[in-house]
């Protein structure tokens, strides 16, 4: 079973943990920015009708030298579109904080789980500070992000960089939740990170507290590097849920 297919089965309530869909942040030449919501490294961007309805509400924080302005996303066909442009110094922030809670068998127990996606667009590695529950930061260096989990660094946690090409290469937090890649290509880059917290919890729902038994983090960051070698083509682009 592809990690493709075990992520949908996971979105869909179906019975296993594994989260590989991400949603990611990019802005597409001429028009503004977009939180996807699929695999960026197999070219797989999901839609509506499909998995994009499973949402429950998108918002983006567009972070400029004019403030922070948070917006509510607009689903369309393959993603959700924001009312803005990215452009040099800025960053944005996403997430879908209420995706719904969906249940599924464990050792013949139900168990909930809250999936809790997220992203960041950054455009340079001057040091941020978090704002997502799960956020990897840039750290001030070329290349280096730091890892955060409710504001505290992240120690020995595994970060994926992706590129369009499928390309990857995985690295661990050190002690101060720090990770460095190095970036030979042009091109867009997609850093990875998801974090299981078992811990039980409940949430304000639209018909009251809702109740779950672990929340399964998912957080990427993207930065599209100027400079660089030619970067690697994608592959062709992979067919959508229904």
């Amino acid at each position: 079973m592809t990690k493709r297919f075990i992520a949908v089965f996971a979105l869909l309530g179906m019975a296993t943990t594994a989260q590989a869909h991400q949603i990611w942040i990019e802005q597409p030449d001429g028009q503004n920015a977009i939180v996807r919501f699929g695999e960026f490294g197999e070219n797989l961007r999901e839609a509506s009708p499909g998995l994009l309805d499973k949402f429950a509400k998108v918002t983006a924080t567009h972070i400029s030298a004019k403030g922070e302005k948070t917006f509510d996303a607009t689903k369309a066909a393959n993603g959700f579109t924001l009312p803005f442009k990215i452009i040099s110094g800025d960053g944005v922030v996403a997430e879908d904080a209420n995706y719904p809670l969906y249940t599924w068998k464990q050792q013949d127990k139900d168990v909930t789980n809250w999936f809790y996606p997220a992203a960041r667009f950054i455009t340079g590695f001057t040091a941020q500070k978090p704002k997502l529950a799960l956020d990897l930061v840039p750290a001030g260096a070329e290349g280096q992000f730091q890892l955060f989990f409710k504001n505290q660094p992240k120690a020995k946690t595994k970060v994926t960089l992706v590129t369009q090409s499928g390309w990857s290469k995985e690295a661990h937090t050190d002690e101060q939740g720090l990770v460095t890649f190095d970036m030979p290509w042009q091109g867009v880059y997609v850093a990875e990170v998801s974090l299981n917290d078992r811990n039980a919890g409940e949430r304000a729902g639209a018909n009251g507290a809702e109740k779950y038994d672990a929340v399964s983090y998912a957080t990427t960051t993207t930065y599209v590097k100027a400079s660089g070698l030619a970067p690697l083509p994608a592959g062709p682009a992979a067919t959508p849920a229904k």
